[in-house]
């Protein structure tokens, strides 16, 4: 199989997803044919998008990567562009192209405070299964200490859209998880993007987000994923300890529009680790952890995803029983928890403010 081809889809094909009541007013998606890999998100999801989680503006961008052909969009040219900070794009020539990094695309935290990295449908970043792809964390003093409070401020403002991240890999490093794309401080959100193949570390209680981690946003904001895929085929899925898709400690998430598939929890001896165990194995598309959070799922499809332990889908605990999850116009489905799950939610297990909240959704054991 040409991976190229597989996750690299044609520019001619644009699919208008008409979220809410306002078909007039859609977010454009240009990474939507099939024949070319998984599209971005899920095509039955339906639910409303709010002004705050559309895509940026980026008519007018400080850096445009490339001029015009493939070889001009080399790994030095986009990680030059990500530490120069604004909006960026790309200009690879009119077909697909995979760029390849040599080194991590560093955020430096006096770049923004917006900052903007779209692919236009057409370009996706790999890791070549050796490194991380993207970083920022507004409490490394080596990316410019900017505030006082590194945990809890409002920039950078990270929009990621219209990409695809493949064979990121996070083994080993530190922070931990977020083989594709790691995130700590600020503000940070991801439109019609995919995540295929992509890895953290295999054992770990908490250590998770094969595809992006996230932690500390500003006031405790939701961070927003909207028009996403995690997986989409057997062979594309994300894997790590926890969390084979998203994984956070202590943040919100609202995910609309957005497709978990064939994403694994591959540790063992669940969270906190078993005696004689070195833990992990939970949430195979989502891990949540910490006290006051929320997960908001709204017209998403979760299914063949699998946790070594608890929560084949979803992972979400809230230590002080001050957290709430809430699914909406969306399905979980096929997703086996090897160990354990709540009773009552196929592929869920959740410590939470109740019970999750489920309205018009379907959650089953079996997708048939």
């Amino acid at each position: 199989m040409d991976i190229r081809r597989l996750i690299c889809p044609s520019s001619a094909l644009l699919l208008l997803f008409a979220c809410g009541e306002a078909p007039a007013d859609p977010i454009e998606n240009p990474l939507t044919d099939p024949q070319m890999g998984p599209p971005a998100g899920n095509p039955e999801g339906t639910c409303a998008v709010p002004d705050e989680a559309r895509p940026a503006d980026v008519s007018n961008p400080t850096t445009v990567v490339g001029n015009g052909t493939p070889e001009s969009c080399t790994s030095a040219a986009f990680v030059q562009a990500v530490a120069g900070g604004g909006v960026i794009t790309f200009d690879c020539g009119p077909e697909p192209v995979v760029v390849t990094l040599d080194e991590t695309a560093k955020i430096y935290n006096d770049t923004g405070p917006e900052i903007v990295i779209d692919g236009g449908g057409l370009v996706t970043l790999s890791g070549a299964g050796a490194r991380r792809i993207l970083y920022m964390n507004t409490c490394d003093e080596s990316l410019v200490w900017t505030t006082p409070m590194c945990n809890d401020q409002d920039h950078p403002r990270l929009t990621v859209q219209n990409l695809t991240f493949i064979d990121g890999n996070a083994t080993g490093e530190d922070p931990d998880g977020g083989g594709a794309i790691f995130v700590r401080g600020g503000r940070f959100k991801l439109i019609n993007t995919r995540f295929f193949n992509n890895v953290c570390d295999d054992t770990g209680p908490d250590v998770g987000g094969a595809a992006v981690r996230v932690f500390d946003q500003h006031q405790d904001l939701p961070v927003y994923v909207v028009n996403s895929t995690f997986g989409g085929e057997p062979e594309l899925g994300n894997r790590c300890s926890n969390g084979g898709g998203l994984s956070s400690i202590g943040v919100s998430y609202t995910v609309i529009n957005s497709l978990f598939s064939y994403n694994e929890a591959i540790g063992t001896g669940a969270n906190p680790a078993q005696s004689g165990t070195p833990g992990g194995g939970s949430g195979g598309a989502i891990y949540n952890d910490g006290n006051t959070f929320t997960l908001t799922l709204c017209g998403t499809k979760i299914e063949h995803n699998t946790a070594n332990e608890g929560g084949g889908a979803i992972f979400f605990v809230s230590n002080d029983l001050s957290g709430t999850l809430r699914i909406q116009d969306s399905t979980l489905c096929g997703n086996p928890s090897a160990g354990f799950e709540t009773q009552g939610f196929p592929g869920i297990f959740v410590l939470a403010n109740g019970e999750p909240q489920v309205t018009n959704s379907t959650l089953t054991e079996d997708c048939g």
